[in-house]
């Protein structure tokens, strides 16, 4: 998984800083910064959600002060995938 980031990592900067007048280039780059953003956004959200979860199974009596960090957690990793699209849509291609 991680040799898969680093692919993906080195890869997608050269679509976007390609020099080339073809929108297409911007529209694919646009779409794997969405696409990155979540899934990471996915893996982090499950990833909190496990260690809550296992935190409230180990002392029950906890769950109360878990509950509402684990949900501004998850409000604030999906805040990001949100801005990841935003940003995506708002980026316009240069062509002359």
């Amino acid at each position: 998984m991680r040799n898969f980031f680093i692919i993906v990592a080195t890869l997608i900067p050269s679509l976007a800083f390609a020099d080339t007048t073809d929108a297409s280039v911007f529209a694919w780059s646009s779409a794997a910064a969405i696409a990155i953003a979540a899934a990471c956004g996915a893996f982090a959200q499950s990833k909190a959600a496990a260690v809550a979860l296992d935190g409230i199974a180990r002392n029950p009596a906890a769950a109360d002060k878990l509950f509402t960090p684990m949900i501004i957690a998850l409000a604030l990793i999906e805040s990001l995938v949100i801005y990841a699209f935003v940003i995506a849509f708002l980026i316009k291609p240069v062509v002359s």
